[in-house]
């Protein structure tokens, strides 16, 4: 079996697969040269007119030369964009594109300025060129390929696998167009040398030019040029092939010359095979050796109504209009244009576009060439259209589906493989637009492909984003790891942690808080605060009030043993009182203060003697009055001190003033006095009373059970002391002292049995309650005296000398004291108004006797 280069040294050719034979119209205007047009006045240069976009290098304004660069590309499939002239961009705006949509598109407006001043080209020897050096010449010139196609020629011309076979397409099977067919006539020479350099970058093992028997006078100037040709005899011949449309598409002239098949989703160059048109072999030896870019091609001017028809050389950008009417041409309003032959070309809406580097005939047909479009009819099924369709497609099932806007089973049935010829279209009997259902359905699919491609690239930058952002992730935690081994071997080696010893400190300073808060009572702690904020207005208050309670009941004692005069007992008491502030603050002198003064009460009591400083005995009623409100004082004061007793924190203090309070109470029921001392009596119960109310709401908080049993046997107690007492009739009080006695002596009893409840020791409420009963003991006994002794008659306010009325009482200890914001002064105050009150209510009772 031979091999496929023997096949093609021995000339073999294989049969085209459908195809048709129209009229090929070609005598119109390959009978003249190649000739040129005056330049337009204006271009039009769409900037993304092949592959992706571009980056505009001008501006509005700026002045261009012929051939300089407008733009920049971005990636491989770019195609640079040169002005084809000098002059001015006038304008960077959308106009309509040379597309049978004729979407407008972004364009540079070129106003030529008529003197058509070019740059200066590069001209290079192709001997000094390396082949990267090429590639970038020809990526520069921006040349694509000129049979229709418009394919990046870089991009050809850099294969990735080794190619065995370059075929140079010089068919030009559409009919009408000879563009290609002038071209091998008058540049034969400069076609083969842009072969030998297409040779040098593929250094394939066979190059054919195929030419159609159809073109006798190219195919003999190309016979001729090959003849001097540089490359090696044998490796390089001319192969004629039969006329017939569309041998000149890339994969039926692969076919043709090699009976392979490009399977659908292809490229030729996977084969081994790569194919160039004869006009693209000619731009790439003017980029190459030239410097020159591609800036013009031959424009096949053609039509029954044009009047000179033609091959031109037309600048890119150039207007269709102007094409047309240097032509001759004068627009009717019912003519048809055509970009490209009359088999794949396609009518333009407007004239007003530009020339694109693929558009290689213009084609303005009479009436007679082409008929007016015919209404389309229902699909016969006749398959006429399956068998000239030499891509060996269905087109009757592709015409269903992009017709129903099925794309993707279009797309099943290789939709993409279909070169829009037109053969299938040319045979319908229905006159069905066959090859534009194609059109619309391929845009679609594209249009479909990029969104899915955009949505891909998208999902990758997405997922890269996520992928860096896990490796800065694990970045920082080996980076915080590593930070962490380091302290650790820092801390191994003898040195310290500061944080971890910062940790610890605030965790020790927490724990000893809350060890503080848990053995502190909230109730005590509240006391505590209220009794700094009003008796401790100063630090040292407390010292001086304990010293003067001392001394106060050291003189009281004194006085009514009537050892000392009175002068000395104040001395004493001034001297005690300093040495009592020097004493200290501590809690035993507070207790041991407290219990002298109880004791001094009752040996004042006891006595009933009173001595004056001039030595002399006074009225025993004075001596009464005198001694009740000097009582008044002192048990003002050790009322007070027990109420500070009360409020200390210690157990032994609050059981010690327990005690001080039941031993007054005792000594205040057994004594005898008057009228004026039985209401100094009351205002005396009053103040204890307040006393132990105030000590019975500081202990009222306990909520302990044991708390909660010794206060309900408190209250049995007093309730049963309370029913013994005896009755007392009107006679014997008519002040109502008796009944204010008895319910001084129930609140007592009360108050101390809340105290005890609020007690935080068992001793001190067991304490409270003993307290409580003594109490009780002694008014029971002080009653008894005052209901036999009835005729005991007090004596009125009247019969007492002026100087010992009531009304003219002494001043108190409460009066006596300076005005300021101790406790002990608004307590002061207080018995002193209850002690006036009392005696005023007496009087009145008195004279209304």
């Amino acid at each position: 079996m031979l091999t496929l280069l023997e096949q093609l040294d021995k000339g073999t050719q294989w049969r085209l697969t459908g195809g048709i034979h129209p009229p090929q119209m070609k005598h119109l205007s390959n009978s003249s040269p190649i000739g040129r047009l005056p330049l337009a006045s204006e271009f039009l240069l769409p900037v993304p007119q092949v592959g992706d976009s571009a980056v505009l290098e001008v501006k509005v304004g700026d002045r261009v030369l012929k051939g300089q660069a407008l733009t920049r590309g971005l990636s491989a499939m770019y195609l640079a964009v040169h002005a084809p002239t000098s002059g001015i961009i006038r304008a960077i705006e959308q106009r309509p594109s040379n597309h049978p949509s004729a979407l407008p598109v972004l364009t540079c407006v070129l106003e030529a300025d008529g003197q058509d001043q070019a740059i200066d080209f590069d001209q290079q020897d192709i001997a000094a060129l390396s082949r990267e050096q090429i590639l970038g010449r020809i990526r520069q010139a921006g040349i694509a390929g000129l049979g229709g196609a418009m394919f990046p020629a870089h991009i050809k011309l850099n294969p990735a696998s080794e190619i065995e076979l370059l075929l140079i397409n010089g068919v030009e099977c559409e009919p009408y167009i000879n563009a290609d067919d002038r071209l091998m006539r008058e540049h034969a020479r400069e076609i083969l040398d842009g072969i030998e350099i297409v040779h040098g970058l593929l250094n394939p093992k066979r190059v054919i030019i195929a030419i159609e028997d159809n073109k006798p006078e190219a195919i003999q100037a190309m016979q001729q040029a090959l003849d001097s040709c540089h490359l090696p005899k044998g490796s390089i011949r001319i192969t004629v092939i039969p006329t017939k449309y569309p041998s000149g598409g890339e994969k039926q002239l692969i076919q043709i010359i090699t009976g392979q098949e490009v399977p659908s989703g292809a490229i030729p160059a996977q084969l081994g095979i790569v194919v160039h048109n004869v006009g693209t072999a000619f731009a790439i030896r003017e980029a190459v050796c030239l410097g020159k870019p591609l800036i013009e091609r031959v424009v096949t001017v053609t039509g029954g109504n044009i009047p000179k028809p033609g091959n031109y050389w037309v600048p890119l950008g150039t207007p269709i209009a102007h094409i047309l009417e240097q032509s001759g041409f004068t627009a009717s309003g019912q003519d048809t244009v055509i970009i490209g032959g009359p088999m794949m070309g396609y009518t333009l809406p407007l004239i007003k576009v530009p020339l694109l580097k693929g558009s290689n005939c213009v084609l303005v047909p009479s009436a007679s060439e082409i008929s007016p479009p015919a209404e389309e009819k229902a699909c016969i099924r006749c398959g006429e259209c399956a068998q000239v369709c030499p891509a060996s497609l269905l087109p009757q099932q592709l015409y269903w589906h992009s017709k129903a806007e099925e794309y993707d089973k279009a797309s099943a049935y290789n939709l993409r493989d279909c070169i829009e010829c037109g053969c299938c279209s040319y045979v319908c009997p229905s006159d069905i637009p066959l090859v534009e259902y194609y059109r619309i359905a391929k845009a679609a699919i594209k249009h479909s492909h990029e969104e899915k491609q955009l949505a891909e690239q998208a999902k990758q930058r997405f997922d890269a984003r996520l992928k860096r952002l896990e490796a800065e992730k694990l970045a920082r935690e080996a980076k915080a790891k590593a930070a962490a081994d380091k302290r650790r071997a820092a801390m191994g080696s003898g040195e310290k942690d500061a944080v971890a010893e910062a940790m610890a400190r605030i965790k020790a300073k927490k724990a000893a808080e809350a060890s503080v808060a848990a053995t502190t009572n909230p109730i005590e702690k509240a006391a505590d605060t209220a009794d700094s904020a009003v008796i401790q207005p100063k630090a040292d208050k407390r010292k001086s009030d304990v010293a003067a309670a001392i001394a106060r009941a050291k003189a009281k004692k004194a006085a009514a043993q009537g050892t000392v005069p009175t002068k000395e007992v104040v001395d004493a008491t001034t001297d005690n009182a300093a040495e009592g502030t020097t004493s200290g603050s501590d809690k035993k002198a507070q207790i041991a203060a407290a219990i002298a003064r109880a004791k001094a009460k009752k040996a004042a009591a006891a006595s009933g003697q009173t001595e004056t400083d001039t030595g002399k005995t006074q009225d025993p009623q004075a001596i009464a009055t005198q001694a009740t409100a000097d009582d008044n004082g002192g048990e003002q004061t050790q009322a007070n001190e027990a109420s500070q007793a009360v409020s200390n924190d210690s157990k032994q203090a609050r059981i010690a003033a327990a005690v001080a309070k039941a031993k007054a109470k005792k000594a205040a029921a057994s004594k005898s006095t008057p009228a004026a001392d039985v209401d100094g009596g009351a205002a005396q119960g009053a103040e204890v009373n307040q006393v132990a109310s105030q000590a019975a709401k500081q202990t009222a908080g306990d909520d302990s059970k044991q708390a909660r049993i010794a206060a309900a046997v408190a209250k049995a107690k007093a309730k049963k002391a309370a029913a013994a007492e005896p009755v007392e009739s009107p006679a014997t009080y008519d002040n109502g002292v008796g009944s204010a006695q008895t319910a001084e002596v129930n609140q007592s009893s009360s108050q101390a049995t809340k105290q005890a409840a609020g007690d935080d020791s068992k001793q001190a409420r067991i304490a409270a309650a003993v307290a409580k009963a003594k109490a009780k003991k002694a008014a029971a006994a002080s009653e008894q005296p005052q209901d036999n002794g009835a005729a005991n008659t007090p004596v009125s306010a009247e019969s007492r000398p002026p100087s010992e009325s009531t009304t003219a009482t002494e001043p108190t200890s409460a009066e006596s004291t300076p005005p300021n914001d101790s406790k002990q002064a608004r307590i002061a105050r207080a018995v002193a108004k209850a002690k006036q009150k009392a005696k005023e209510k007496a009087l009145s009772a008195q004279e209304k006797d």
